[in-house]
């Protein structure tokens, strides 16, 4: 069983309670450089001291990148080179060491892609990674989770597109993508023991190990239609997933949010809400949802 607590008063519900250190928020001022214009969609990752923005859409897609340093303050735009990446938003964005894995996404307006790069961040230099022949391939998407752990990166779910049907197609398959040869990367898809998730896209996913050094990969909320507030659990060493019992004031159903782990704690902020009031909060919300309001609530889930 897993806890649920809200920043602003804490709630228990049968289960242990559980001690929150103090929280405060600091606006970054006097930042200095070339900002990035407003955008969404977009992916950032954090290599020491850099955070590394990419892509995004506002009138357009972005392709150029921008690297803040949090140490001076200082916002600058990288000459990047090679087989430069086309903008993309909704996309998959992680960090091995000194490289960045992009894959899918929103490249055109309508148009979605299936299509690995690789940023080398020594030298900010784009390489296309052309996946193994003979191995499965995902379809194009967007709003999928991609995470990194170890020398593999789990890719969950996302919004397919229907050349000829007027309904989207959510998904939730299980790609692993192995990076550990540097000539060419492999997709897998490997067997799911027992039902998975529901469909979804936008949805938040984090790598987290147990007490026991036991790797998991565990899901939250999303969008099917309706948003999404359930909890999901990976085992990677059983490849089986398991839905969460979670106890205290969850938050309400969301997309477009994000999760960070620190500790054992999973912070979940903002995300695109059902514009009802909290206390009719549930798992999924009904068919004919129509109203949302974007939050700026924050929520830790003690792990």
């Amino acid at each position: 069983m897993v806890l649920f607590q809200k920043m602003d008063k804490r709630h228990t519900l049968n289960c242990r309670e559980s001690k929150l250190p103090i929280f405060k928020w600091s606006r970054v001022m006097n930042t200095a450089g070339p900002h990035p214009r407003p955008r969404h969609g977009h992916r950032a990752v954090a290599i020491k001291d850099l955070m590394v923005v990419f892509g995004g859409g506002n009138e357009g897609l972005h392709e150029g990148l921008y690297v803040f340093n949090t140490a001076s303050g200082q916002w600058y735009e990288p000459p990047a080179n090679g087989d430069a990446s086309p903008g993309r938003a909704a996309f998959g964005f992680v960090v091995d060491g000194t490289r960045i894995i992009a894959f899918g996404g929103m490249t055109e307006y309508g148009q979605y892609s299936n299509d690995l790069y690789e940023l080398q961040a020594t030298r900010w230099e784009w390489r296309y990674l052309e996946p193994r022949p003979n191995h499965p391939l995902p379809c194009p998407r967007l709003g999928h989770s991609f995470n990194l752990l170890g020398n593999r990166i789990l890719m969950f779910g996302g919004l397919a597109q229907n050349i000829n049907e007027t309904q989207p197609r959510y998904l939730n398959d299980l790609f692993i993508l192995d990076l550990r040869d540097n000539g060419t990367v492999a997709w897998e898809m490997p067997r799911i023991n027992g039902p998975s998730p529901p469909p979804r896209e936008s949805h938040s996913a984090v790598t987290y190990q147990d007490m026991f050094g036991r790797p998991k990969l565990i899901i939250y909320g999303g969008m099917n239609g309706n948003r999404l507030g359930d909890l999901w659990t990976l085992h990677i060493d059983t490849m089986q997933w398991t839905k969460e019992r979670v106890c205290g004031k969850a938050p309400l159903p969301r997309s477009l949010h994000s999760a960070t782990v620190m500790g054992n704690r999973m912070f979940v902020f903002g995300g695109w809400v059902p514009l009802i009031s909290d206390d009719k909060s549930t798992d999924t919300f009904f068919a004919n949802e129509r109203e949302w309001k974007c939050s700026n609530q924050l929520a830790c889930l003690n792990l």
